[in-house]
């Protein structure tokens, strides 16, 4: 809202595919840099407590599969 309303020129978003700046009416101006998502798993946490992780990281490999 902030650009509609004059509050600001421009914004700063980190976008996946673009569709909301396409639904708002923006532009893309500059692409600053390319970001991808890293999961960090500690080994003794790993080893510990598996079945908790590997049931998060499954979920998340779903959800970044479309499901």
């Amino acid at each position: 809202m902030a650009p509609l309303t004059g509050l600001a020129d421009t914004i700063l978003d980190i976008v996946q595919t673009g569709r909301t700046l396409k639904e708002n009416g923006l532009v893309v101006y500059e692409n600053i840099r390319q970001l991808s998502a890293r999961l960090v798993v500690n080994k003794v946490s790993m080893k510990t407590s598996q079945a908790q992780i590997t049931e998060i990281i499954d979920a998340l490999e779903n959800e970044v599969e479309g499901g």
